[in-house]
C-alpha cells in the first residue's frame, strides 16, 4: 500500500508540476502601463508642428533614440501636428526619454511539494520580492536578461524569475517661450527587459486616449509580446 501510495503521489506531483510549466511558458499576460498626463493649453494640431528630442543627452544622435522618437512622431501625426526634423523650426519642441531597470527576483511557492517548515507543501506561504535601484531622477537600464524557475522536484516547490520596471517620460513645450504644455509618464512592470519591446509598448500606452485628462493616474493595456 504505501509503495502504491507513493507511486500515486509521484505521479500526481509530475502531473501538476507539467500544468505549471507548461502555464509558465504559454504565459502571455496582456502589457499593462500606469499613465499619468498633466497638460495646460496644449494646443489643437491645425498648424501646429513639432520636432521630437532626446530629453537624455546620453541618448542624443543615437540610432536606437531615433527608432523610438519616430514612433513617438507617427502617433503625433496621427493627431494632426505636422512633423519637422529642425527643433528650431518648430512650434512644439517634444523631449522624449525611455530606460528600463536592472531588474529584480520575485519567488513565490508554486504549491508542490514535500511536507517542510514553512507549511503542509513546503512553500513560503505567499509571494514576495525584492525592489532595488529604481528611476531616482533618472532611468538605470542595462541589466542583464535573466528569467528562470526552480524545478519543484528538486527546489522545494519555488520558483523564482526576474521581473523589470520600464518607462517613458514624454514632454512638450511651446518653442517660442519654452512654456511647458504638456508631461506624460508611462511605467510597466513585466519579465521582459527588451527596450525593442516595451518601449513601443509603453508609447502605445501614453497615446491611447492623448492627451487624457490632466493630473489623472490610468491603467492601459496592450497585447502581450508575440514569441
Amino acid at each position: 500500500m504505501t509503495h502504491h501510495s507513493g507511486l500515486h503521489f509521484g505521479r500526481l506531483r509530475m502531473a501538476v508540476a507539467a500544468v505549471l510549466l507548461m502555464a509558465l511558458a504559454a504565459c502571455a499576460t496582456p502589457f499593462k502601463a500606469d499613465v499619468s498626463r498633466f497638460a495646460t493649453q496644449l494646443p489643437a494640431p491645425q498648424g501646429q508642428s513639432f520636432a521630437v528630442v532626446a530629453d537624455n543627452p546620453k541618448l542624443a544622435g543615437g540610432l536606437e533614440f531615433s527608432q523610438y522618437a519616430s514612433l513617438v512622431s507617427q502617433r503625433l501625426a496621427k493627431l494632426g501636428y505636422t512633423p519637422v526634423e529642425d527643433p528650431s523650426k518648430a512650434t512644439l519642441v517634444v523631449r522624449f526619454d525611455y530606460g528600463v531597470d536592472t531588474g529584480r527576483e520575485r519567488v513565490r511557492s508554486t504549491g508542490v511539494g514535500p511536507v517542510g517548515p514553512w507549511g503542509p507543501w513546503g512553500g513560503y506561504g505567499g509571494f514576495y520580492g525584492r525592489r532595488w535601484g529604481g528611476w531616482g531622477g533618472g532611468f538605470g537600464w542595462g541589466g542583464p536578461w535573466r528569467y528562470g524557475w526552480y524545478d519543484p522536484f528538486f527546489d522545494n516547490s519555488i520558483q523564482s524569475y526576474t521581473i523589470y520596471t520600464s518607462g517613458i517620460d514624454l514632454k512638450i513645450d511651446r518653442a517660442a517661450d519654452g512654456q511647458r504644455l504638456f508631461e506624460g509618464k508611462a511605467e510597466a512592470v513585466s519579465t521582459s527587459n527588451r527596450l525593442q519591446y516595451v518601449v513601443p509598448n509603453l508609447v502605445e500606452a501614453m497615446f491611447t486616449n492623448f492627451p487624457g485628462n490632466s493630473g489623472e493616474t490610468v491603467r492601459i493595456t496592450v497585447a502581450p509580446e508575440k514569441k
